[in-house]
Parts: structure tokens; sequence; C-alpha cells
């Protein structure tokens, strides 16, 4: 972009300053670029067409389950309301996990039980196979 600063006239001898720019590679190269942006242009508005899988909604608004296990001041422990023994809780609790495996099961405690009955009824619970197993505070 070397332009000449002083302009002769046709018999070469008066050096005068330019006073003008030179445009020409300016429009050259502002035409490249829109040129390269109308290309391009069309490849960055373009969609893509995806097939996202869909969730049944039957599925999404089922709840599960809930269970209700509570260790009582005593150490004895109940299941929904019925009180059972270890065997009949371990029994009880592989019955709940094999009819329904996504069974919520809500672990409640009172203050003043014993800790060996609250943690043997936990046993219980993982033993079964019930996953979801959520402490309440009492």
């Amino acid at each position: 972009m070397a332009t000449s600063l002083f302009v002769s006239d046709t018999r070469g001898t008066t050096h005068r300053a330019m006073a003008e720019m030179n445009i020409t590679p300016l429009v050259d190269v502002m035409l490249v670029l829109l040129i390269i942006f109308m290309v391009a242009a069309p490849m960055v508005t373009r969609s893509i067409d995806l097939g996202l899988p869909q969730v049944p909604t039957e599925l999404v608004s089922a709840k599960p389950p809930h269970a209700s296990l509570t260790v009582q001041a005593d150490g004895s422990v109940a299941l929904d309301g019925v009180v059972l023994g270890e065997p009949a809780l371990a029994a009880a609790l592989q019955e709940l996990a094999r009819r329904a495996p996504n069974t919520v099961l809500d672990v409640r405690v009172n203050a003043d039980a014993d800790y060996q009955a609250f943690t043997t009824a936990v046993a219980a619970a993982r033993h079964s196979g019930l996953g979801n197993i959520a402490l309440q505070q009492k």
C-alpha cells in the first residue's frame, strides 16, 4: 500500500503534496470480506435435526411408593405400624423390595431408642435390596 505523497505535473518540474488517500486497497479488502460473510452466513444459520428420546409422561409423574420403618424407645421396630421382630422384619423388607424395588423407606428413630436396634433395622433394610432409604428426624 505504497503511495506517493507528491504528484508531479506533466512537465515533471512542479511537486505538490497529494491530499487524497488511495482507497482502492480498502475497497478490495471490503469486497473480499463481503464475499466471505456471504458464503459463511448460510452455514451459521443452518439448523440440525435432532431426535431426542422422549420419556413417557406416566413414568415422570409416577411417585415411588413409601414405607415407614419406626424404631421405638423400647427397641421394638414397626414397619408401617406393624411391630415386627428381627427375622420377621428382614422377611417383610425383602418381600417389599421384591414387590416394589423403587420403594422409599422412611426410617424414623425415637430419641430414646437403643442404637443397636437402629443399626439392626437399617442393616436389615440395606440387605433387603431397597436402595432408597431416607432417615427422618422424629
